[in-house]
């Protein structure tokens, strides 16, 4: 009997045109879910005779009680080297084998200037209006040559952050609470203090940290109380970076004139969540990562972790 491999969150119906998921039979027979299952019983009733599960990022948590009802699971695979929302220590008291794909950066990075070129110029406003026949400009964009952009991080994405804004340019400043001025200075930024005085400095605010108990809402009430008025903020990393309360308050204030947004606590995000019709918000459905390049890496390589695992060669291990 062959072994059952389901792929999670296939949210596009793209898994099966993107690799050779044929080569893996008649050991493996693969079925894909085009649709999130938030409730975990209806979850269980589809996935519970699954051998082998591919996972897209956090789409799905794979937590110790969802674990504990797949009597059957053997193997997990996920997009991408870090996956938060697995629990590996339960799968390693289970003997699960865990393992991850390559995953490049440039789509995030791409979309999170999509988001800041998209706040700034009141893109979709415009767009609706001309699309409606309503009015012929109604906005002032915000020119970005001459302005600051403040990077709250300045790992891999951070530092591509700072060679376009210096394309467009603009002024570079960083914060992070590991950063150096060697670093800084390598990518061409400014190394501010602290965060608050990044708030302070910044026109526009990027934020590309890893998530951690020390940096969870680590944007919070009293930094975004120091933001420059009218400031626009963008995350594409993880929203629980931000007190999305005091996010909330600061954009209802006034006191930040935008947010740009990939990501949210809960996704998908509840229809009545207030971001959905905030008219500051320009928000997309965590799409960083969705493109066809990326893809491609995601499920090629995931059908290679499965052949390794079939045969015994070392696998991917997560950070």
């Amino acid at each position: 009997m062959s072994l059952r491999c389901i792929i999670l969150d296939d949210y596009q119906n793209v898994a099966f045109s993107l690799a050779d998921w044929a080569s893996l039979a008649p050991k493996v027979t693969t079925t894909a879910l085009h649709q999130h299952y938030a409730d975990q019983d209806a979850l269980v009733a589809q996935i519970a005779e699954a051998d082998i599960l591919v996972v897209m990022r956090e789409r799905t948590p794979l937590t110790a009680e969802l674990i504990g009802r797949l009597p059957k699971l053997k193997l997990v695979v996920t997009s991408g080297m870090r996956n938060a929302s697995i629990d590996l220590h339960a799968c390693a008291e289970r003997y699960i084998a865990v393992c991850g794909t390559a995953s490049s950066s440039a789509a995030p990075l791409e979309l999170s200037w999509g988001l800041l070129l998209g706040l700034a110029r009141h893109l979709v406003t415009e767009h609706q209006a001309l699309r409606q026949n309503g009015p012929w400009q109604q906005t002032l964009g915000r020119g970005l040559h001459g302005k600051t952009l403040g990077l709250v991080g300045l790992g891999k994405i951070g530092a591509e952050m700072a060679k376009v804004a210096r394309a467009f340019g603009m002024d570079v400043c960083a914060w992070s609470q590991n950063l150096t001025a060697d670093r800084a200075a390598a990518c061409d930024a400014r190394l501010m203090p602290s965060l608050h005085a990044l708030m302070r400095e910044s026109d526009v605010v990027s934020v590309h940290l890893v998530l951690s108990e020390r940096t969870r809402n680590l944007i919070d009430r009293a930094a975004l109380a120091e933001v420059k008025p009218g400031a626009l903020l963008i995350n594409t990393s993880r929203a629980a970076l931000v007190d999305q309360e005091a996010m909330l308050a600061a954009l209802n204030a006034g006191t930040l004139g935008g947010a740009g947004l990939d990501v949210f606590e809960q996704e998908p995000l509840p229809a009545d969540h207030p971001l959905r019709q905030h008219p500051k918000v320009l928000a997309t459905p965590h799409l960083g990562y969705v493109a066809d390049s990326n893809y491609h890496t995601y499920f090629t390589q995931a059908v290679e972790d499965i052949h390794g695992w079939l045969t015994g060669a070392p696998l991917r291990s997560l950070h």
